[in-house]
């Protein structure tokens, strides 16, 4: 049938019925183009509004919709006719996932329920309903079932696999180091030598599994601490022989040491003639990594990662290092993860790798992570092979996202759809996806949680012009007297603020501070977004005076009475809309109404409370003074007796200064 004539046939203008098909992804070159049988009677059932539906709609309580469907095959077309929902709606959602499909195209029950929960419909099919029927509920027992799923049984903990996160300068070695690890040419399937995304992989070294993350930096590494995910558990910092510490190196070290993660120092390119390792140490002395043999307690072995040499003794020190942490976990429970990076596939839709933390992520899990639902489809580990399950401290590639998670997102699989339903629902409703780990960094938020006693150190930042007025500046604040409030100085380096300081500041809750340097643009777009106060100065001494204003700010609240007045009860009187009034003479000071009050009798203190009202030949008044008489309502007490005595006072904030 042609293009023309279905659209005759439809009613629909000719134009706007090709650029509807177009929409479906349907190609037509000319209203004369001809459509086969099954695009037609496809094309009929999505304008013919009368057209039976064997499928059953409910409206819930709550306005919801819940459509059921029989258990058999369904195209994209028959999709949007069950669903009474444009078919460009159920397009745009499927060119979202990325897959290449039309409106003849056969989906899957999976795909059908995850573009119908994409539009708020609830999609069962009749071989769902027994099943789905004999789940709880009650959200109270849901709720509880949430809790149950991530706790580990103590009694089936085992030894899970290290996670050991692989750091340093750019062109140190990270990526050829791990590649001898490996024994695998990974390193020629980058461009340029450069790592292009972060990897994830598994090695068995002597009976051992460890599981490495190799980075473009410690960007990623850090990135994913900002939003909460501690992942590693070991950090190989990488320094070459031949070159010494760079600022990158400098930052990498910083990062891992804010993070309170081990280090072990890879000293790289021992093959070289111009390798110096005793002025490797000597630099790294600088920033606090002592060697052994320099008295310290930082490992740092020599290796070669082009010829090997030394790789072997690196991997028994990795292992005992790890050994000593008793790295446990639970494979029996149901898997807990961080997503390590992600993209989307045009092929596979969203993909994710996920690093497992606790429990066996297995096929066919329902899982959410923040506010996307999924259903796990298939693992591939980091070869490429697909497995059927992942344990505790395994990386793998995830198919069965409905969306694509941020890194650093949380994956948590439930027991069943529902649950796992329910869980991406008041994530929806709460409007968390993304939020729950961002931080508010300034001098107010950062006293603010001191002060809730969440904090006990300010963290800082600085980045300065020169070498010279760094270390005026670092000299100046440590000599700032701070006996309560620790000042930690995570990262210090000349030139321009970097998106690695504020990703830092925003993982460290730290103060960034620069003298006579600027952010660049991509940090400050950062630094707003994430509501970190970066402040730029020009003189030294105003430096000084803000880092002591944050730490007076910092020091805990005390509070000191100020007494206000004292008055006699010398008689009481009873009111029905009031109770006891207590008709007194004020012997000192001011009385005032709402403040703090103490009734004594001798010298047993009878209540503490506030002063409800104060009366004045029936009148409300706000205070009364020395001599003067007045009736008194205490909030919450009416047991009182000629001469008893009623003592105001309020709390006055004491903030400590330097």
């Amino acid at each position: 049938m042609k293009v023309q004539d279905l659209a005759k046939e439809l009613r629909k203008p000719t134009k706007e019925f090709i650029r509807f098909l177009g929409e479906c992804d349907i190609k037509v070159k000319s209203p004369k183009t001809r459509l086969d049988d099954d695009t037609v009677e496809t094309i009929k059932s999505l304008f013919n509004e009368n057209k039976e539906d064997d499928g059953k709609e409910v409206i819930n309580e709550d306005g919801s919709k819940t459509v059921t469907l029989p258990d058999e095959k369904l195209t994209v077309g028959e999709l949007a006719t069950h669903l009474k929902v444009a078919l460009s709606e159920i397009m745009a959602n499927i060119l979202q996932k990325g897959l290449l499909l039309n409106l003849n195209s056969e989906i899957d029950h999976e795909m059908a329920q995850e573009i119908a929960l994409e539009l708020e419909i609830d999609l069962k099919f009749d071989g769902e309903i027994e099943n789905s029927n004999q789940q709880p509920e009650l959200k109270a027992q849901l709720d509880e079932m949430f809790e149950a799923e991530i706790d580990a049984n103590p009694e089936a903990l085992q030894k899970r696999p290290p996670v050991i996160t692989v750091m340093g300068h750019v062109d140190h070695g990270k990526t050829q180091l791990l590649d001898t690890i490996r024994q695998a040419n990974i390193v020629a399937k980058e461009a340029g030598g450069i790592t292009q995304h972060i990897g994830a992989y598994q090695i068995t070294a002597k009976d051992n599994v460890l599981t490495f993350l190799d980075t473009p930096g410690h960007e990623a590494f850090t990135s994913l601490r900002a939003r909460g995910a501690q992942v590693t558990d070991l950090a190989i910092l990488v320094v070459a022989a031949d070159d010494g510490v760079k600022p990158q190196t400098v930052e990498a070290l910083n990062h891992a040491k804010a993070a309170n993660v081990p280090i072990i120092v890879a000293l790289n390119k021992t093959d070289k003639p111009e390798a110096d390792l005793e002025k490797c140490k000597q630099q790294l002395s600088q920033h606090d990594l002592l060697a052994e043999d320099w008295g310290g307690k930082v490992v740092m072995m020599p290796v070669s990662a082009k010829t090997g040499d030394g790789v072997d003794a690196l991997l028994d020190m990795i292992i005992l290092s790890t050994d000593l942490m008793e790295l446990q976990s639970d494979p029996t429970a149901l898997a807990k993860g961080v997503i390590i990076e992600s993209n989307l596939s045009k092929q596979k839709g969203p993909l994710a790798t996920v690093l497992v933390k606790t429990g066996t992520l297995r096929v066919g899990d329902h899982f959410g992570v923040e506010a996307i639902y999924g259903k796990v489809r298939a693992l591939l580990n980091d070869k490429g092979e697909s497995v059927t399950e992942a344990g505790p401290g395994t990386p793998v590639e995830l198919l069965g996202l409905s969306k694509v998670p941020p890194p650093g997102d949380i994956l948590v699989a439930h027991a069943n759809e529902r649950a796992a339903k329910i869980q991406v629902d008041e994530k929806k409703e709460l409007g968390t996806q993304h939020k729950s780990s961002k931080k508010t960094v300034s001098l107010e938020t950062l006293s603010q949680q001191i002060e809730d006693g969440s904090i006990k150190t300010l963290n800082l930042i600085i980045k300065a012009d020169v070498n010279g007025s760094l270390e005026a500046i670092i000299a100046s604040i440590e000599k700032i007297p701070t006996d309560e409030v620790s000042i930690h100085i995570l990262h210090t380096g000349t030139g321009h603020i970097t998106e690695n300081d504020v990703l830092l500041a925003r993982a460290s809750s730290a103060f960034i501070i620069c003298f006579d340097v600027q952010p660049t643009p991509e940090a400050k777009q950062l630094a707003t977004e994430d509501d970190i106060t970066i402040k730029e100065y020009k003189i030294i001494y105003e430096i000084l005076d803000d880092v002591k204003k944050a730490v007076e700010g910092l020091f805990k609240v005390t509070y000191e009475e100020v007494e206000g007045g004292v008055a006699e009860v010398r008689d009481l009187f009873k009111f029905s809309k009031v109770g006891i009034i207590a008709g007194c003479n004020i012997k000192t000071g001011v009385m005032k109404r709402n403040a703090l009050a103490r009734v004594t009798r001798g010298k047993e203190l009878l209540y503490e409370g506030k002063l409800n009202s104060l009366k004045r030949f029936k009148e409300d008044v706000k205070e009364v003074g020395h001599g003067y008489e007045c009736g008194i309502v205490m909030d919450g007490f009416t047991g009182f007796k000629e001469g008893d005595l009623i003592s105001s006072y309020e709390l006055q904030e004491i903030r400590r200064t330097l």
